[in-house]
């Protein structure tokens, strides 16, 4: 697609705004630079295309997510965004994440945190190779 490397993404927090991430990346990943298609500014940014994204790590605390591809932790759990389309497994495991500040008020009543022991995020990023954490 773009300048033949990917732009490798690490997530935090598999949500409804991670849902629609990945739909969306996967959903446009052969549109046609040329086209305008509703929900992008651009499908080319600077000679890399959308469909130069890959994803290679997800962290989140839900236990509903954690251990689970991202492709299917993205309709987990709380999750209920719109849903643009089926996405085919990422080969990418949802790991644990730290709860740091905590978990809100009304989330924690409605999702169970994950028991699993947190990961080393910074290694992971390290050793994903990840461009870019949103």
């Amino acid at each position: 697609m773009g300048k033949n490397r990917s732009v490798r993404v690490a997530i935090v927090g598999v949500g409804n705004c991670a849902a629609s991430l990945v739909q969306g990346v996967h959903y446009y990943r052969d549109a046609d630079p040329e086209t305008r298609v509703p929900g992008l500014m651009h499908v080319d940014f600077g000679g890399y295309h959308v469909g130069d994204v890959e994803f290679v790590a997800a962290f989140d605390v839900d236990a509903k997510k954690v251990g689970r591809d991202l492709a299917e932790a993205i309709v987990a759990s709380e999750n209920n965004t719109i849903k643009i389309t089926d996405v085919p497994p990422l080969d990418v495991q949802v790991q644990r994440g730290h709860t740091l500040d905590g978990l809100g008020q009304y989330y924690r009543d409605t999702i169970t945190e994950s028991d699993e022991e947190p990961v080393d995020v910074v290694k992971v990023l390290r050793e994903t190779e990840a461009d870019v954490l949103v």
